[in-house]
């Protein structure tokens, strides 16, 4: 680790240390510091799933949050996908650490699960016909997966969960939405058939943060 370093970050080099160890050795733990993003890395624990050392840079997420400054409405970023040294998907997550509000670390966790996919695999083979196995692993043919089915108890719960998947297509919470971007979401909804349900006007306006009166207005621009 460099002398130079940050005071708040030396404390988070131990805690690496720890993760990577108490997680085990399909996790890799590492810690930025974004004084040189061009060798971020000053810990990091079971570097080989990614094949990174300590003086790697950035990677493009971290250059993507810095660049539109998303840190500053989250704390943490999770469960997004990244890829390993040897091409296998990671599930990745990232702290952003911060000083008096600014931005001078992030503490990211790489999850790498290739060995147990083929156990899962099998697994899957004892309750599912095999053709059904292999549409699981087929990648979808635009490159997205679909949006699984939901079981919620209340029409609140289904729009909730519908606004949550656009918000979070978008990348833009709901307090910092353009009105192109509300108009945008509710296209969508209305194209998944959410309006369908009998009070969903409200409930979509309050996940928005919109009047219902605005929702109906966006709706008519729609039909238009």
């Amino acid at each position: 680790m460099p002398d130079t370093a940050n005071a708040l970050l030396r404390q988070y080099v131990k805690l690496t240390e720890f993760l990577g160890a108490a997680l085990g050795p399909d996790y890799e733990v590492a810690l930025h510091d974004l004084t040189d993003k061009n060798r971020s890395i000053i810990a990091i624990a079971n570097g080989y799933i990614s094949g990174r050392e300590i003086g790697a840079p950035l990677t493009n997420m971290a250059l993507s949050v810095l660049k539109d400054e998303s840190y500053e409405w989250q704390d943490y970023r999770l469960h997004y996908s990244g890829v390993s040294a040897a091409g296998n998907v990671l599930r990745s997550s990232t702290m952003f650490i911060k000083e008096d509000g600014k931005l001078i670390g992030m503490l990211c966790i790489n999850f790498d699960d290739s060995r147990f996919q083929a156990l899962a695999r099998q697994v899957l083979t004892l309750c599912h016909p095999n053709q059904f196995v292999q549409v699981l692993d087929q990648p979808p043919e635009d490159g997205h997966a679909p949006r699984p089915e939901t079981f919620r108890n209340s029409t609140e719960a289904v729009a909730q969960d519908a606004i949550a998947h656009e918000l979070e297509h978008l990348g833009v919470p709901a307090e910092r939405l353009t009105s192109e971007e509300r108009l945008q979401i509710i296209a969508a909804l209305e194209e998944s058939g959410i309006f369908l349900l009998k009070g969903a006007v409200k409930d979509v306006a309050a996940g928005l943060g919109c009047s219902q009166a605005s929702v109906y207005r966006y709706l008519s621009q729609i039909k238009k």
